[in-house]
Formats: C-alpha cells, sequence, structure tokens
C-alpha cells in the first residue's frame, strides 16, 4: 500500500485584509499530519453512482508550509516569508461524493468519481518562524495576529482548503482502493 501521510498541498493563497496594502499570505509546499488518524462516526454507503456520505472525526491534525507575506498588518510593513504551522484539533470532516465499479484485469474494484469535503475545527492555533529576516516584533505582531484571529483565517482558507483536501483524498482513497478488489470489501473472514 502506498503511504498516505504527509499529504502534500501544493499552495494557498489567501488576502486577510483589502486595500492596496492589504494583507496577503501565501502557504506552499504545504504537508498535513494527522489526518490518517480518524474515526468514522456515521456512514451512508452509496454505490454506482449514488452519493455516500461519511462522518470523521480527527483529533489533530498539522499544518506546515512555506510561508510568504506581502501588506500591512495592523499598522505594521508586514513582507516577508519563513515557515508556518497550524495546530488544529477536534475535527469533524463531513465527506461527500460518489464511487463507481471498475474492471481491471478480471477483478472489480472500487473507483471514487466525485469527493467533497467540509470542515469544522474547534480548536486552531497557528504561528510563524524565522519570518522577516528573523525581526522579533513582526514575527511577535504576526503570531499575535494569529492567535487572536485563528478561526477568522481559517474562514478565508476553508474554500480552498475543501477543495485541495478533497483533491488529495480522492487521490489517496483511488490509490488505496485501486489495490483492493470488491471482494475482499464482502468477505467473511
Amino acid at each position: 500500500m502506498p503511504t498516505v501521510e504527509p499529504f502534500r498541498m501544493d499552495d494557498l493563497s489567501l488576502a486577510l485584509t483589502s486595500g492596496p496594502n492589504g494583507y496577503k499570505i501565501v502557504l506552499r509546499d504545504m504537508d498535513i499530519y494527522g489526518s490518517s488518524n480518524f474515526t468514522v462516526t456515521k456512514l451512508k454507503l452509496g454505490y454506482n453512482g449514488a452519493p455516500f456520505e461519511a462522518k470523521i472525526k480527527i483529533p489533530k491534525m498539522s499544518i506546515e508550509a512555506r510561508y510568504t507575506s506581502t501588506g500591512v498588518l495592523i499598522i505594521l510593513p508586514a513582507s516577508g516569508n519563513g515557515t508556518f504551522n497550524a495546530n488544529l484539533a477536534d475535527i469533524l470532516a463531513t465527506v461527500k461524493g460518489t464511487v463507481r465499479e471498475v474492471n481491471k484485469n478480471g477483478k472489480d474494484y472500487l473507483h471514487v468519481d466525485k469527493l467533497d469535503v467540509d470542515l469544522a475545527i474547534k480548536d486552531a492555533r497557528m504561528s510563524v518562524r524565522k519570518i522577516f529576516n528573523n525581526n522579533r516584533i513582526l514575527t511577535e505582531a504576526t503570531n499575535l495576529f494569529l492567535r487572536e484571529n485563528g478561526h477568522e483565517i481559517l474562514r478565508v482558507m476553508m474554500p480552498q482548503l475543501r477543495q485541495k483536501l478533497a483533491t488529495v483524498f480522492k487521490r489517496v482513497a483511488n490509490q488505496l482502493l485501486s489495490n483492493v478488489p470488491i471482494e475482499v470489501f464482502y468477505s467473511e473472514n
């Protein structure tokens, strides 16, 4: 079986404030840890195009990324780059989609055609390091902003995050399902 962690995402672009000097962040080379440690709390199966739905609890997840920012944060010019870290906890993911059966080498396998992901995150802690040429004042101001506005930042991130996670999860699910014939799911052993 292929390894599933860390999940790798290319980038997220966020505009956190508007205007000509609006504060913008780009997160690149994102590695996501912890999302493979989950519990399915509800499952409604679908088959051959019928939709499925799952509710999944993820106790904690962390994100590590390269960070680039431009613009003004609070009242300080805050353009720079460094590393970004987010620790997310108590996550409920709602996963919806469709699967179909495909035949490969005389055996039937499941294939995910469509996948949507929605996330409800109760606890979010974010921080940056090694930014602004290690300027302690700008780094602390940015971290204060992230601490005080973590859920608002998540709200801004969520549309892109949902789309990118759905793409990654669909690819991983299809990698795994392509190695397990349907008959294994129905075996009594």
